[in-house]
């Protein structure tokens, strides 16, 4: 396959299918799988069947798109059995992501994902309540722009239902999803938020959070966190400074998350948690606990 005039092209469309997969399915892990797959069907092909596809970009896109609406599809039976609540997998400034995976191996370039407003937390927190149609008509053609006689060749849909499909998932967005605060705005809450936590100050944190604020966990079971979100502005400080003792042996550290102001802890060097924030005006309005050790990877 090395001598295939196409192959370089064809192993260019690594990057945008991770970056496709992850905003479909929330998780990288999975992401990676859906383009191994993806390129399995690939070099499945005979050659003359690949010489015949046209566009060899448009036909890996259509099949990770299937791969992802049929993953979506079964995801939310999966979960059913989840331990706790779920969270999209948290990523980091690809310039911090680290370069060794666990297996010893080298994490490829092309799997970092790039980061913009349509994978901030808030954003695929709000992908994760649509259908899988919606979700992926949605990303294809708000995100990706592709046209929707395209997405109506992944979803199976005619165009016209494509159309209403991402209008639907529109409106989801609105409904749930305010302006967010300028970035620079964001940063200082959130710094402000880490040093009232620090110091447990829990007037200072009530003053940070939105009086209607929720704080989600996801552990898988596998960590310590609460298995239930925590409601309301003066409930959350009071769980927050209730984990003083358990603080002691952690660092908190200021960190990109999914392209927003974040919080990372780490206990001796490595990260046990990270911490996604939505920024509506000068609170905070949602916080996203990620301990899950499965989906800290890239922040390992």
């Amino acid at each position: 396959m090395t001598d295939h005039p196409e192959l370089g092209a064809i192993m260019n469309e690594r990057r945008r299918l991770i970056n496709l997969a992850y905003r479909l399915l929330g998780s990288l892990a999975d992401a990676e799988d859906v383009v191994q797959e993806t390129y399995t069907r690939w070099y499945g092909l005979s050659r003359e069947q690949q010489e015949a596809i046209v566009s060899p970009g448009a036909w890996l896109t259509t099949v990770a798109g299937r791969i992802c609406l049929n993953l979506l599809s079964s995801a939310r039976a999966r979960r059913e059995t989840y331990v706790g609540e779920w969270v999209p997998e948290p990523l980091p400034d690809p310039r911090e992501w680290l370069t060794g995976r666990p297996d010893g191996g080298t994490l490829d370039p092309a799997d970092r994902v790039t980061l913009d407003e349509s994978v901030s937390m808030a954003f695929l927190v709000v992908l994760e309540e649509m259908t899988p149609a919606e979700r992926v008509a949605f990303v294809l053609h708000d995100v990706f722009r592709y046209s929707f006689a395209e997405v109506a060749g992944v979803v199976g849909r005619s165009t016209a239902a494509c159309r209403q499909l991402a209008s639907s998932a529109r409106r989801r967005l609105r409904a749930a999803h305010p302006p967010a605060a300028p970035a620079a705005r964001q940063a200082r809450v959130v710094g402000d938020f880490k040093r009232a936590w620090e110091t447990m100050d829990i007037e200072a944190l009530v003053g940070l959070l939105d009086p209607a604020a929720t704080v989600v966990a996801d552990s898988g079971g596998l960590a310590s966190a609460v298995l239930r979100p925590i409601r309301g502005a003066e409930n959350i400080a009071r769980s927050l400074t209730a984990l003083s003792g358990r603080l002691r042996d952690l660092t908190f550290l200021e960190s990109t998350v999914n392209g927003r102001p974040g919080l990372i802890a780490q206990e001796a060097g490595v990260t046990v948690s990270v911490y996604a924030f939505e920024v509506s005006g000068d609170r905070i309005t949602h916080i996203w606990s990620i301990r899950n050790p499965g989906k800290l990877r890239a922040w390992r």
